[in-house]
């Protein structure tokens, strides 16, 4: 039996040159673990259970993928395939970015198993790097580093996961983010008050009540802030450190005494 390939599928033809015609490609397996997952969640994924949906032998399934990680690279990066880049190309990087990121929202409510299966792994099938290249346009005309600018998008796919999350495990709880977070601010205004805690209670008491937010919103909102933070010019950047370094006076050596 010949080891499995140590080479990425993306990387790997989808058929060799000779041979008899494939039963099956990867669009199509992919499409069968995609209906598994979006029915029963990511654990009904299996080689097994793909290859039934498809009237195969499990055994067929690894002429096209080596294993079920690499089934799920295929499921991911179909899915990727879904978003759109209509919105983009507004001129502005910052709106470009949030429609990118509503886009991928939509996706993850779609398939809410996207959220576990790319927990682990990073995308990096074609439907993602076509993604990337966007969001990498979105910013060319932007001041600041290629890392930056890929350190910012890691954030930005964080953020739109992590807020994803929590409105996929409200729905199924009954509950919108805004309701959620309107019974945990009146909880910890009851803590406040109670006087043990004087910066929560800073925080929190008389404040103007704010208007509800959609989820939509919300991330525009937090992304919004998140974004314009982390991609300031380079040099304004490292002005900021270096000020922020100059401020704080040097530490005393050991047994020195202070003096006024």
């Amino acid at each position: 039996m010949t080891e499995p390939s140590t080479h990425s599928i993306w990387l790997r033809p989808e058929r060799a040159g000779r041979g008899p015609t494939p039963t099956f490609d990867r669009d199509r397996i992919a499409a069968a673990g995609i209906a598994l997952a979006d029915a029963d969640g990511l654990p009904a994924v299996t080689m097994r259970a793909v290859a039934v949906a498809l009237g195969a032998g499990p055994a067929s399934l690894y002429r096209y993928v080596a294993t079920r990680d690499e089934l799920l690279e295929l499921m991911i990066d179909q899915v990727i395939g879904e978003i759109s880049y209509d919105a983009l190309g507004s001129g502005h990087w910052l709106d470009d970015l949030l429609a990118l990121a509503r886009q991928s929202r939509s996706v993850y409510l779609a398939h809410p198993w996207l959220l576990d299966a790319t927990a682990a792994r990073t995308p990096m099938g074609p439907h993602a790097v076509t993604c990337l290249e966007h969001a990498l346009a979105a910013l060319a005309d932007v001041d600041v580093s290629p890392r930056t600018k890929l350190e910012a998008i890691a954030i930005l796919n964080a953020v739109v996961s992590t807020l994803t999350r929590a409105e996929v495990i409200q729905r199924l709880a009954g509950q919108t983010i805004p309701q959620r977070q309107q019974a945990q601010a009146e909880y910890l205004t009851q803590i406040a008050m109670a006087g043990h805690h004087p910066h929560l209670a800073t925080a929190l008491i008389g404040q103007p009540p704010e208007a509800e937010d959609s989820s939509e919103s919300l991330l525009d909102r937090i992304l919004t802030r998140v974004l314009t933070g982390l991609l300031q010019p380079d040099d304004i950047g490292a002005a900021s450190v270096r000020g922020r370094a100059e401020a704080v006076p040097p530490a005393a050596s050991p047994g020195s005494t202070a003096t006024s």
